[in-house]
């Protein structure tokens, strides 16, 4: 399967994004579709990140037009906000966007500011690839519902500041464009790093991360981490790109790489590289993380009927797996150990339908973190046996690669069928598998 791997321990940014995208290979011309829609050009450049050779991507201004100074103070029914969305690496700081480019103004903090509905019509006026546009709307929606959730506002009545300016329409789509282009099947990343210190918007001193990028955290695959540095590292535009496009992952995943390289962040670090590394290759198929916990609680007075009804009726509420262990408890009595695997966010309904069920006072809960599980799906079958037709659903589990390591027929719809036939369960079930995996 090729990969697109980010190492996000320096964050990230719409111009790192852009940056890391170049370096590993995709094409500069994908990007003229932008240049043609917008009054801007990428200013793709070269340079040196403590050691490191990096490539720069700086959105400027194709004509004088800009709003003064720089700076925006945009309403969100009636609140003034103002907050750079690239500026923890993309265009201040050391590679700042006071200077020029050819006399071409840097596209950070001028240009239009726009509503969620406007850049929602831009994009889609673009000539763009449909699974492009897909994408780029897929972030900005991300971006909106971030902003609207920190504001209080509804989606259409979100009135971008930064994000709806060109250069941020410029590092999304473009991003979108280039991604297209390197023609991958899975993006992942390691998990991204946020900085450390305050940030100041228009409403005040805030930590980092910045609400909007907490906002977007809670919907991505991917966890948060702090640091290394007191700075604003992970950029709301690059939070959002990130979650709609990357799965997390702890680790790099094995991969074949065959193209990698570097986008450079704005600012120039004493004692580490502003960089964030892309690498593409080719990857085996692997089993997807889901995140999960684990509740266990002891029992010794539960009835079997009880125990029975908890594997019966738990799934309803989120469980996704109860085992119940015999084991022995103090004073010898018998017991059981009851153990059940679920979503975070199901443990305490869960937890309470143990307690309620069981009588039991206390429910312990251990962070698992996450499992690894196999792609599932279903094939239904036909069996004929003496000459009646029977349907025998048959679950096939592969990993991300679409390689099956196991086929297995449904119980109860072999045992219907056995019930009908006289044929042994196993029988049945046998004949069932054996139709798939032929």
């Amino acid at each position: 399967m090729r990969t697109l791997a980010f190492d996000g321990r320096m964050g990230a940014a719409g111009d790192m994004l852009l940056g890391a995208l170049l370096a590993a290979g995709a094409d500069r011309d994908a990007l003229s579709v932008v240049e043609d829609t917008l009054d801007i050009e990428y200013a793709v450049s070269e340079v040196d990140r403590r050691g490191i050779a990096a490539t720069r991507v700086d959105v400027l201004l194709t004509n004088a037009a800009s709003d003064g100074d720089g700076s925006q103070d945009h309403a969100h029914d009636g609140h003034s906000h103002s907050h750079t969305h690239d500026e923890g690496h993309g265009h201040t700081g050391d590679d700042a966007h006071a200077h020029s480019h050819d006399e071409h103004t840097h596209a950070e903090g001028h240009g239009p500011s726009r509503t969620y509905a406007e850049v929602v019509e831009l994009v889609e006026g673009m000539d763009l690839p449909a699974a492009v546009r897909a994408d780029a709307l897929a972030i900005f929606e991300i971006l909106g519902e971030a902003e609207a959730s920190v504001h209080g506002t509804d989606l259409d009545d979100t009135h971008f500041h930064e994000v709806g300016a060109d250069d941020a329409i410029a590092d999304i789509v473009g991003t979108c464009l280039l991604l297209d282009d390197l023609d991958v099947e899975q993006v992942v990343t390691t998990t991204p790093a946020t900085g450390g210190g305050t940030v100041e918007m228009s409403h005040g001193t805030y930590p980092v991360p910045t609400p909007a990028v907490v906002e977007i955290a809670e919907q991505a695959d991917w966890s948060l981490q702090g640091g290394p540095i007191d700075r604003e590292l992970l950029t709301p535009t690059g939070a959002a790109i990130l979650a709609h496009i990357a799965e997390g992952t702890e680790s790099l995943p094995p991969l074949d790489i065959n193209a990698s390289g570097y986008g450079a962040g704005g600012w120039d670090l004493d004692d580490r590289p502003n960089v964030l590394r892309a690498m593409v290759g080719d990857s085996a198929g692997r089993l997807r993380r889901d995140e999960i916990t684990v509740l266990e609680t002891n029992v010794d007075d539960a009835p079997p009927e009880v125990l029975g009804d908890l594997q019966r009726s738990l799934p309803d509420i989120g469980a996704r797996d109860v085992s119940i262990v015999p084991t022995t408890m103090k004073k010898s009595r018998p017991g059981h150990i009851i153990k059940v695997i679920c979503r975070p966010e199901d443990a305490e309904r869960v937890a309470r339908r143990l307690a309620e069920a069981t009588g039991t006072l206390g429910v312990r809960e251990s962070g698992a973190g996450h499992r690894w599980v196999a792609d599932r799906e279903y094939e239904t079958v036909v069996l004929s046996v003496d000459g009646e037709q029977f349907e025998v659903t048959v679950k096939i589990a592969s990993d991300t690669d679409g390689t099956v390591f196991d086929v297995s027929a449904e119980y109860d719809d072999a045992a219907a069928v056995a019930d009908v036939t006289g044929l042994p369960v196993r029988e049945v079930m046998h004949r069932a598998e054996r139709m798939v995996r032929e």
